[in-house]
């Protein structure tokens, strides 16, 4: 669609932040996430709103099946955003190892739910011509749905993976080039101008009233926020309300910057994979020092998930060697050979903290293959209470200005988690 000049907002389905890189880079503009199990209803239309009203055409990926919510559920599924968005689907069927069941499965997935507008199928994974005339026959006569192409078992088309998913997009010098070998093999394979008529075929967008988004607000902080290869897990849509709540956002290299910036009020560390540079990040002396001694001297510090693993002693790889981090957290961060824990969870605030006052509930995210010890009770930042009660990150530092945990939010959950973090910036001195 970029290649046609048509200027495309991309969105990611789910709380992933890997997918969301190559969108970007496909888009050339930055992919937001819709949860609907994360966000509110309200927020999840003015989030798609907010960004969508900027281009001419939203494209929507999924999260893992069609119907594959919550707990087994179709809450936060790809489908209940669909709906709430009234957005046709295309389903993408991998049809590697099957033909005529094609049919089976687009039918029964357009039947599960008659409410969701499944508009078509795209066949992924086929052999050759007659694969392909065997499989899109079956699903558009035998099911009555339509076929708007498909792509080749290619390896070229494969993405590589490490423990936590694809390698991020943040590292790959040659995405570029592979997109451009993707969007070829679309256009030689895939109706485009049947999804063009598709996509203006949608009704009038959901209304949403103003609520998370401010524009215009003058600045009240300079935010320092880490970004490299290390520490790329952001949605994108945080950055939007933090600024619209007065912070200026000052990117940093963790791997590369000697120290922290001037005239910072914050830090903020997402995730991403600091196991994979850990060399680097314990070499870089000179800004784990200023980080430690900013977080000693009250400034309020965010982390979460990669960024705990930095703020502790250090982090014993895969291989059990061990590299000191900052020592701002008691501990070492260890890998495993499998992942540790996947999936949403609702967190109450035990304290007082950069974020949350002290009772109030937060819905998000924990994906991480990494253990570390547990937190002493009176230092501990949360208690989970679902999937299952445990306590969980760290409120340290003179002023309780550290928040360190696993657990990933977004700030449209809940619209005071923004402002409250500009605000301990804004107060800290």
């Amino acid at each position: 669609m970029r290649k046609r000049g048509i200027k495309v907002q991309p969105f990611k389905c789910g709380p992933d932040y890997i997918d969301p890189g190559y969108l970007s880079l496909a888009a050339g503009a930055p992919c937001r996430n819709l949860d609907s199990w994360l966000l509110p209803e309200d927020s999840l239309k003015e989030t798609f709103l907010h960004a969508a009203l900027k281009a001419q055409m939203a494209v929507v990926e999924g999260v893992m099946g069609l119907y594959d919510g919550r707990g087994g559920s179709v809450s936060g599924s790809t489908a209940e955003v669909a709906k709430l968005l009234s957005a046709p689907v295309v389903l993408v069927i991998d049809a590697a190892r099957i033909s005529g069941s094609a049919a089976a499965i687009a039918l029964g997935y357009r039947k599960l739910d008659p409410g969701l507008d499944l508009a078509g199928v795209v066949l992924n994974n086929l052999g050759g011509p007659k694969h392909l005339r065997w499989t899109a026959e079956a699903v558009e006569r035998r099911a009555g749905i339509r076929v708007f192409g498909h792509l080749p078992r290619k390896e070229e088309l494969r993405l590589p993976e490490r423990h936590l998913g694809l390698v991020p997009a943040a590292e790959k010098e040659e995405v570029e080039e592979f997109l451009e070998g993707l969007a070829e093999q679309i256009e030689a394979t895939v109706d485009v101008e049947g999804l063009l008529n598709l996509a203006n075929s949608a009704p009038p967008l959901p209304e949403a009233r103003p609520e998370l988004f401010l524009e215009g607000k003058p600045s009240k902080v300079k935010l320092a926020v880490a970004l490299d290869e290390a520490f790329n897990f952001y949605y994108q849509d945080n950055f939007d309300l933090l600024s619209g709540r007065g912070a200026e956002l000052v990117f940093v290299s963790p791997l590369r910057d000697r120290g922290l910036p001037p005239d910072i009020r914050g830090v903020y560390l997402g995730g991403g994979f600091p196991e994979v540079y850990a060399e680097g990040l314990e070499g870089n002396e000179g800004f784990k020092r200023e980080l430690k001694e900013a977080a000693e001297a009250g400034m309020p510090v965010y982390a979460e998930c990669g960024g705990l693993m930095y703020l502790s002693e250090g982090i014993v790889d895969f291989e059990g060697r061990r590299y000191h981090m900052v020592g701002i957290i008691p501990g070492w961060a260890k890998m495993q050979r499998r992942r540790t824990r996947m999936g949403y969870a609702t967190a109450e605030a035990l304290r007082e903290n950069i974020l949350l006052s002290g009772g109030e509930r937060v819905r998000g995210h924990m994906f991480h293959w990494s253990k570390f010890r547990e937190p002493e009770e009176e230092a501990a930042a949360y208690k989970i209470l679902e999937p299952a009660e445990q306590i969980e990150g760290f409120v340290l530092g003179p002023r309780s200005n550290v928040l360190a945990s696993y657990l990933h939010l977004h700030f449209g959950s809940r619209p005071n988690l923004a402002l409250r973090f500009v605000e301990s910036c804004a107060s800290w001195r």
